[in-house]
């Protein structure tokens, strides 16, 4: 781009140049034109009072205006031209000067260059000023027309011209290697945030940096914004994926136990057979849920009502095989007119990660509420869920730092640390909020999940 631009502004500036060269040797040639033909109209008038005698020949001014007129070959001619001759200065005598006409009285013509051969038989040219006039005679009273010619060399001029034209050039081409220094001082100056662009770039590519920077001009925000744009948006699918498939993996850790736990308590095969074919439906159902999770952005705004205690039952008997040697037992205190409005994994990643991790740390006994939540005029009511447990609780300075994703209460105790933030993954993307505390019935832990109404 650099050089593009370079190229343009060279070409560009070398026409401009030659142009301003151009126009200024014309300028100069005729402002010296104008000059020679002023000096020669002088001297036509210094000839024009010449005096005539009886004959009607030409008696020249004593003193001559230039003292070139009385040197032959000088470069500087005079000519007067009558009716029955002409009279011309000594610098004429030599040189064959072009043919002189007659002219009508006040008329006045500069011409040239014209052809004349010089005095040393070399061709020459010449400027050529001429002035129409006309006497009377005192004695006769009669007219005598009568025509001055002033001819200059033209190589005079032509030096002057060639001198011009050295200086103009010399001093063109000094200002154009100038400005083109300045040209590209400019460019490498105004294309600077453009390199700067593409070097936070490959920083990124190199992994030194997390994205692009705000130090840029305000005509290349909205480049280096898209850029962000699109780096967080890649950064959030990776991130999509990868929860996606601790996600899955979490969720079917439970329906294995409960496989696992089957085996190891001697069931017989037809129960074996019963479980496996529950579980095996579980499993797939959760699978087809994470998929249809990581596909879509959001719940759907316009689901059906899920009543909640058969799904609560459903994972609370798979837990009690998972945590029998423990004896736990779960209560439930769920409303009748609660109901979930949402996606059917929803509701079952919620309760079931909520529940197990109840199930983890209680000694004896979980409880399980479920209430309608604030109610508006017109919209459908809001979800209060309560899961509590009579475990060591969790520490209020700890509260923030074991809802992480893969951070665990305790590092002794087995698991993932995940169940936690797909919980509030969820409760997110519902628009509700997860509160954290100890529970006054039993003493452990509490989780409080609110949803708002209108979902």
């Amino acid at each position: 781009m650099q050089s593009r631009q370079l190229w343009a502004a060279s070409l560009g500036l070398v026409a401009f140049l030659a142009l301003a060269g151009f126009a200024l040797d014309r300028a100069f040639q005729s402002t010296a034109q104008s000059g020679v033909r002023e000096r020669l109209h002088s001297y036509a008038l210094a000839y024009a009072g010449s005096d005539f005698a009886r004959d009607g020949s030409v008696i020249p001014p004593w003193d001559a205006p230039d003292s070139r007129f009385k040197r032959p070959g000088s470069g500087l001619y005079a000519q007067i031209v009558l009716t029955s001759g002409q009279w011309e200065s000594d610098s004429a005598q030599g040189p064959q000067l072009p043919e002189a006409p007659m002219l009508e009285a006040g008329v006045q013509v500069f011409e040239g260059p014209l052809p004349l051969i010089q005095i040393s038989g070399e061709p020459g040219q010449v400027y050529r000023y001429g002035y129409g006039l006309l006497s009377t005679d005192e004695n006769s009273g009669r007219e005598i027309p009568y025509t001055v010619y002033i001819l200059e060399d033209t190589t005079a001029l032509g030096r002057q011209v060639q001198a011009f034209r050295a200086a103009l050039w010399r001093y063109l081409g000094g200002a154009g290697v100038v400005l083109l220094l300045l040209q590209m001082l400019v460019l490498r100056w105004s294309l600077r945030p453009l390199r700067d662009v593409i070097a936070e770039l490959k920083r990124v590519q190199m992994g030194a940096a997390s994205g692009m920077s705000e130090a840029h001009p305000r005509e290349l925000e909205p480049l280096t914004d898209s850029i962000n744009a699109f780096i967080d948006s890649e950064r959030q699918n990776l991130d999509r994926q990868r929860h996606t498939l601790a996600d899955l993996a979490h969720s079917l850790k439970t329906p294995l136990a409960v496989l696992r736990s089957r085996l190891d308590s001697g069931a017989s095969e037809d129960e074996l057979r019963a479980e496996v074919d529950t579980q095996l439906r579980r499993m797939n159902d959760l699978v087809g849920y994470q998929l249809a999770r990581a596909a879509r952005s959001g719940h759907q705004l316009f689901a059906a009502p899920i009543a909640i205690e058969p799904h609560a039952e459903q994972i609370v008997v798979g837990l009690e095989k998972v945590y029998a040697a423990k004896g736990v037992l779960c209560e439930f205190e769920i409303a009748p007119e609660a109901r979930f409005h949402g996606e059917t994994g929803d509701l079952q990643e919620l309760l079931g990660n909520l529940l197990e991790n109840a199930f983890k740390w209680a000694k004896s006994r979980v409880l399980l509420t479920v209430a309608e939540g604030e109610h508006l005029a017109g919209r459908r009511p809001g979800l209060r869920v309560v899961v509590e447990d009579d475990g060591p609780g969790i520490a209020e300075d700890n509260i923030a730092r074991v809802l992480q994703r893969g951070v665990r209460g305790d590092e002794r105790v087995q698991g993932h640390g995940i169940g936690l933030a797909i919980v509030q993954d969820i409760i997110k993307s519902y628009r509700g909020d997860l509160r954290v505390g100890r529970s006054d019935e039993l003493g452990g832990a509490k989780f409080e999940v609110e949803l708002p109404p209108g979902l």
